[in-house]
């Protein structure tokens, strides 16, 4: 979430051995020409003018529009894990569908998508630049995730929708014959089918919808704080159960990613009167 030439910037000589000439045709171009008064005009525009067009405020993108920007991204990600996986799959044995990578790729895309809406929610409650930005940043980086791991099941050819409940790979022993739990307990602390870790329910929801400004911008962040702790417990079962190497590489950029997001919001929490369990 780079600065153009300047107006006084010299132009860099030709490297086609033209010396940097060229006739009237090389400088044809499609739409109105100006002429010699427009060009006059435009080129006097004082440094003043133009200091105040690019310190202009950008316009708010609709909600409309990021949806779009969203799905887009999300499909051109699909797509890029498409070609990627296909790659990377040389040599790596091909998870089952009942696999921790299969779980993991199918609930963690649920858990992302919830993130997302909850960002979209509320980018439209509020005028916060900051708020508004971070709603932006995890909308956009989750969809994109998404659709990076709805890429993994079609370069595996498995189903998007597992005939398993969800959760039930975290139930599962790791690779060193015991359960998930970073409480330090052997047992799995998961029950398949449950609410995945970090979901906000409906209700919570509801009334994120229903508030405004500083109130709105206080639940979302400790729903989103706890739902980016969810995440992490997600990640760190697949870091527990697999070997594959694209799995793994992109579980633990969500560990580093979502934590280092959790300690920005708890900062923008309590600027905000507010106080998360501290946990995680």
């Amino acid at each position: 979430m780079s600065t153009g030439a300047g107006r006084g910037d010299r132009p860099s000589p030709a490297t086609d051995g033209t010396d940097g000439r060229h006739d009237q045709n090389d400088l044809d171009v499609d739409g109105p020409r100006l002429d010699g008064s427009e060009t006059a005009q435009t080129l006097a525009m004082s440094d003043e003018d133009l200091d105040r067009a690019l310190a202009a405020p950008p316009r708010r993108l609709g909600r409309g529009v990021l949806v779009l920007v969203v799905v887009l991204v999300a499909l051109v990600a699909a797509a890029v894990a498409f070609s990627a996986g296909r790659l990377s799959a040389i040599g790596t044995t091909t998870p089952t569908t009942t696999s921790a990578e299969a779980g993991f790729s199918r609930d963690m895309q649920t858990h992302h998508n919830q993130g997302v809406e909850m960002a979209m929610i509320v980018r439209d409650l509020t005028d916060d630049d900051a708020v508004r930005t971070l709603a932006y940043d995890i909308a956009t980086a989750q969809s994109t995730q998404s659709g990076i791991m709805s890429g993994w099941l079609s370069v595996w050819g498995l189903p998007q929708y597992g005939s398993e409940a969800s959760m039930t790979w975290m139930t599962r022993p790791g690779l060193d014959g015991t359960g998930h739990d970073h409480t330090g307990k052997a047992e799995s602390a998961h029950v398949p089918g449950e609410p995945m870790p970090g979901l906000a329910t409906q209700d919570q929801l509801d009334e994120l919808s229903a508030q405004s400004g500083v109130e709105a911008e206080r639940t979302f962040l400790t729903l989103m704080i706890a739902h980016h702790q969810g995440a992490i417990e997600m990640a760190e079962a697949v870091l527990d159960r697999s070997e594959n190497p694209v799995v793994t590489t992109f579980a633990t950029g969500v560990v580093t990613a979502q934590q280092s997001e959790i300690d920005l919001m708890r900062d923008m929490l309590a600027e905000r009167g507010g106080a998360d369990d501290g946990e995680g």
